[in-house]
């Protein structure tokens, strides 16, 4: 069981976070791999994690019948959430606000087809106080197995 250089999943899905508009990855994922961005903001992490799925369904990285998929998600979602909020996932209560670009992705890193499908998501962007200037970068990075 390897990870394949080429299919380094975190990697791939931060560089989908960290593009500006209209730029494209000069390496893009795997063929068969599926991805979706986004943006999102909030003061509210329910209302985070909901624009996040809502996307990675309707964009169908995952099939929103099958529990373990919607379950691998979440988990991805969370772990990036830490990441940006530096370990406590509370924005409102504490006024914190963070305007995020998002980038989930859904492959094989392994070159073994039986270690099954993962799921990275990467969240870049701003999160401070709700005042325009008082905020600073954040990025975050979650990888889950299906």
């Amino acid at each position: 069981m390897m990870l394949q250089e080429s299919n380094r999943i975190g990697r791939i899905a931060m560089l989908f976070a960290l593009a500006d508009a209209g730029e494209t990855l000069t390496t893009p994922p795997p063929n068969g791999w599926r991805y979706c961005t986004g943006k999102v903001g909030s003061m509210n992490s329910q209302k985070i994690v909901a624009a996040m799925e809502t996307a990675a369904k309707s964009s169908h990285i995952i099939e929103t019948d099958v529990y373990r998929e919607t379950h691998a998600l979440y988990h991805a979602i969370m772990e990036a959430l830490y990441g940006v909020t530096r370990g406590q996932v509370q924005l409102g209560d504490v006024l914190r606000t963070v305007g995020l670009r998002f980038a989930i992705v859904r492959g094989n890193p392994y070159d073994r087809k039986q270690e099954g499908d993962w799921l990275a998501v990467a969240l870049y962007g701003t999160i401070g106080a709700p005042v325009r200037g008082s905020e600073h970068e954040a990025i975050g990075l979650g990888i889950n197995h299906i």
